[in-house]
């Protein structure tokens, strides 16, 4: 007899990941879908020639954006999705965040449907969940915490230690930047230089396949299935409500059942999910009643900024330091700019792609040398930066960037914080365009009114009452802070959320509202 399942959920980064952590000691039977395979522990993980010159991790799929011209989209198909590779750093979205914006232009940043306070409890959670490290009384936006950081943060290296007692002197407020690393009495982190954009060999990071999926795994009422793509959901007669998954696996095509269907495979995939599973009861889309699926499409503006000085710089782990005085603007400027933070030391290969005719010695001189920010500006929602499929079903992206001008005064200001810090040459380089898009975001907002929004405060679909999205897509806005503890916090609402609801999930029990 085929099984039936209470609930599916189809991707394993920090939404889905979460969510299977979140489930593990219900007594729901849960299959989770992962696209792709576990990433193997190998010398490449930390080798920066295999990871960033020969993009050994990253996907070989083509997206095509509004021109019709391909690119190679910045995404990962491992179990764990982009945690795998991602920087670890776990901010709290701003209290303000959560509230209606007003940037530079007279342009919006949109209101979320739920506040910071409903939040904040599951923060908390997902903080110690994935071992977040960080210091309270530091950061002047830092929202209210109900609890310390489960961990203490991570101290400066020499160099860092010297350039935050700099930056305190020019009256800014420098503080230890939340990471989700495994620094724990007897953890396993050695602080390497290979958290930005490395799998960790050590599975020292925190990420979604260690924190979550492996300990959901010995739940023996949770299972997993590798290598398997999700075609498209498919819905009954009705059209009311979805009854499974059509899984493409080893070349072979069948059908999952379920009662709830949870899509957690990122802003771009999630949306092309249910853009594909279109059907006569709905046409445009699964749950697209209201045409929103796909649009106001997100990801920052992104630029490195590397300072420079004569002496070397013998910093292992850099990621360690921000600055967020300048998040909502300054007296001269009032208007958000965004957040500073330190990059993963760089290697001189990784800067190859943005300087192909330098030499690789010559960059690895200036990497020695060197002291390296991520410069983060919010991009604001615009309904026509959207995710779309072709007629061959191919992934489309229209984006550009926005919020162009505050981003470049919040570069401005670094470069002048850095060189009253001591160092002569600063230079930015913009870390955007459309395939990098590890912060992707906002394709299937969440909101209180259907007709602006595909999933309601949940996180379930307005017009298919057991379809559940617990990924970045369900954010209205992208403020300017890394987007994962807000994935994983939003997941475990949505879990205890489903777990008190389980007496509906089976369709045969309950009519849904």
């Amino acid at each position: 007899m085929k099984k039936k399942y209470d609930i599916i959920i189809i991707g394993t980064g920090a939404g889905g990941g979460t969510l299977a952590y979140a489930l593990k000691d219900s007594k729901l039977n849960v299959l989770i879908l992962e696209r792709g395979d576990y990433l193997p522990q190998e010398e490449q993980n930390w080798s920066a020639e295999a990871t960033f010159k020969e993009n050994r991790y990253k996907t070989k799929e083509k997206w095509y954006d509004h021109e019709g011209k391909e690119f190679s989209p910045g995404v990962n198909y491992y179990v764990g999705g982009n945690t795998k590779v991602y920087g670890a750093v776990m901010f709290r979205l701003r209290q303000e965040d959560f509230k209606e914006l007003e940037h530079e232009g007279g342009r919006i940043s949109p209101a979320w449907p739920i506040s910071y306070e409903d939040l904040e409890p599951y923060y908390n959670q997902a903080e110690e969940l994935y071992h977040v490290h960080g210091n309270l009384g530091e950061d002047p936006t830092e929202p209210p915490h109900s609890k310390p950081f489960p961990f203490p943060a991570i101290p400066h290296e020499p160099v860092l230690e010297k350039l935050s007692d700099s930056l305190k002197k020019q009256g800014l407020n420098p503080s230890h930047l939340p990471m989700a690393i495994d620094l724990r009495e007897e953890g396993r982190c050695i602080r390497c230089k290979t958290c930005d954009g490395f799998p960790c060999k050590v599975h020292a990071k925190g990420d979604a396949d260690v924190c979550c999926i492996m300990p959901a795994l010995k739940s023996p009422n949770v299972e997993i299935m590798t290598s398997a793509y999700a075609r498209r959901i498919l819905t009954d007669e009705s059209g009311n409500l979805a009854t499974g998954v059509e899984v493409e696996k080893d070349g072979k095509i069948f059908i999952v059942e379920a009662d709830t269907i949870v899509a957690a495979c990122g802003a771009v995939n999630s949306a092309a999910l249910l853009l594909r599973s279109a059907n006569d009861k709905h046409p445009n889309g699964l749950a697209n009643q209201s045409d929103m699926v796909g649009r106001n499409y997100m990801m920052h503006i992104n630029s490195g900024l590397v300072a420079i000085h004569p002496k070397k710089n013998p910093t292992m782990f850099q990621k360690t330091l921000t600055v967020n005085d300048f998040y909502f603007g300054t007296p001269d400027f009032p208007y958000p700019m965004g957040n500073l933070q330190m990059l993963g030391k760089l290697q001189g290969v990784m800067m190859k792609d943005a300087k192909p005719y330098i030499p690789t010695s010559i960059l690895n001189g200036v990497a020695n040398r060197s002291v390296d920010w991520f410069v983060m500006s919010e991009d604001l929602p615009d309904p026509e930066h959207r995710v779309t499929l072709d007629e061959k079903g191919n992934i489309v992206v229209n984006w550009k960037s926005n919020n162009v001008g505050a981003h470049k005064r919040l570069i401005n200001e670094a470069k002048q914080m850095m060189k009253k810090a001591g160092y002569p040459i600063v230079a930015a380089q913009p870390m955007g365009g459309i395939g990098v898009n590890s912060h992707q975001c906002g394709t299937i907002r969440f909101g209180k009114d259907p007709s602006t929004s595909v999933l309601d405060p949940y996180c379930r679909a307005h017009t298919v009452p057991n379809l559940y999205v617990v990924d970045a897509s369900f954010f209205p806005s992208s403020a300017a802070v890394n987007p994962a503890l807000t994935i994983a916090a939003q997941a475990l609402r949505v879990g205890e959320h489903l777990i008190k609801e389980k007496t509906s999930l089976s369709v045969g029990n309950k009519v849904y509202q």
